[in-house]
């Protein structure tokens, strides 16, 4: 391995480093602990996930109509509503900004979208 190829390596495990002990990524560890702690909040998620499931068999099945539909919605929206699902989402939402504005940062020397094509074997 190169000088180059390990300081480039070195500088993507500070990055990492740095981004698990960013403000957005703490907030983010902490409302997601404090989701998966919540047996009403898990409940919730556990409902949810069951209706969205069967909704989406009927719907391969051609059975689906628009008031299993319209629960799947009522139940994600309270699901939502619920403080730490609140919490979970903006936490969430704010570090999914500072991603990008990394992937960004990243991305303009290269002239391609870095985290887009980082993983892909196939772009045209």
């Amino acid at each position: 391995m190169s000088v180059e190829t390990a300081s480039l390596e070195d500088l993507g495990r500070e990055l990492g480093e740095k981004i698990a002990d960013c403000p957005e990524h703490t907030a983010f560890r902490e409302a997601s602990e404090a989701v998966e702690n919540d047996a009403e909040t898990q409940e919730a998620i556990k409902e949810f996930e069951e209706l969205r499931h069967q909704f989406m068999l009927d719907r391969e099945a051609g059975t689906a109509d628009r008031e299993s539909m319209r629960e799947v919605q009522d139940a994600q929206e309270e699901l939502h509503s619920m403080p730490l699902m609140e919490d979970y989402l903006e936490a969430q939402e704010e570090l999914q900004a500072k991603l990008e504005a990394v992937n960004k940062a990243i991305s303009e020397p290269l002239a391609v979208d870095f985290g887009g094509e980082a993983g892909g074997c196939c772009q045209d």
